[in-house]
């Protein structure tokens, strides 16, 4: 059963990137993500009556954090569809925010055949179970390219390089959220060390 409680922090992310933050003012439950009633919220940034804002919600619930699609309408948010992937962060795998520079390799999916691209940017969340990296490709296009498959991934933490598999869960322009396909066993430990410090 998921239940999003009244009083959680949700953050619809608009398709210009932009984000309006949305607190939940009555508990939800339904079996499924996709079977969650209209939420009524409260929003700072209020278009009016009657105007719609289409994005990707950032759901907030007992089984985690979840992106979905979403419509803000009349004070109401409303799940479109399911999760297109599942659990992005679940809450017993805490995550530290920060700058880590990365660089990597990008396998892309690009129909009959795969090509890998290099990439650059920095991790802006890290966990036990995956992160979420910023990055551009090597031909300085503002956005990453579409349908990356997964990710390998070098990023100077505290204690020194981490070195990791990353499979794409889901992907917005530049930002990609990933789940640690493989790890370093060392980085593993130290990862753990440092998320819980």
């Amino acid at each position: 059963m998921i239940t999003v409680s009244a009083g959680s922090t949700l953050t619809l992310r608009l398709p210009d990137m932009t984000t309006v933050p949305l607190i939940c003012l009555a508990e939800v439950k339904a079996p499924f993500i996709a079977d969650l009633p209209p939420m009524p919220v409260l929003s700072l940034d209020d278009p009016g009556p009657g105007a719609r804002r289409y994005g990707i919600l950032e759901l907030t619930s007992n089984a985690g954090v979840a992106w979905v699609e979403a419509e803000l309408r009349g004070g109401l948010i409303t799940v479109l569809g399911d999760s297109p992937t599942g659990v992005v962060q679940r809450r017993d795998s805490p995550r530290r925010p920060g700058a880590y520079p990365a660089t990597g390799t990008a396998q892309l999916d690009t129909g009959p055949s795969q090509r890998l691209i290099a990439l650059s940017g920095e991790v802006q969340d890290i966990s036990t179970s995956g992160l979420l990296l910023r990055a551009t490709a090597g031909d300085d296009s503002p956005h990453l390219p579409t349908a990356i498959l997964r990710t390998l991934l070098h990023v100077t933490m505290p204690w020194g390089e981490l070195t990791a598999s990353v499979t794409t869960v889901d992907q917005r322009s530049d930002q990609l959220r990933g789940t640690f396909e493989w790890i370093d066993p060392g980085d593993a430990k130290a990862l753990a060390t440092f998320v819980r410090a």
